[in-house]
């Protein structure tokens, strides 16, 4: 996986190779804006990137359950938060 926005250019360069070899095997999509929260590293907070995935109940009626997972970016500064590219998640809980 490559974040253009952030990548450098010979990654960029790499990356084109590596789909002009093989374009079937790669997708893009842009860069989304993902809220940062205050995360625990260790002893002190810190901002990581965050995205909020709602559980939704469908059948006769259609529900939101009251918070979700959290998928979060583990490294700071990055964008990653799917966990097979080194994010990670949290339950999250809404109280009131």
């Amino acid at each position: 996986m490559m974040i253009g926005p952030h990548a450098s250019k010979q990654e960029r360069e790499d990356c084109a190779r590596r789909i002009e070899a093989d374009p079937r095997n790669y997708i893009a999509q842009p860069t989304l804006a993902l809220s940062r929260v205050p995360t625990l590293v260790e002893d002190h907070l810190e901002g990581r990137h965050v995205d909020l995935r709602p559980y939704v109940l469908y059948g006769r009626d259609v529900y939101v359950l009251p918070g979700g997972m959290t998928r979060v970016a583990l490294r700071k500064g990055s964008l990653v938060v799917n966990s097979s590219q080194g994010g990670g998640n949290k339950d999250t809980w809404v109280l009131s």
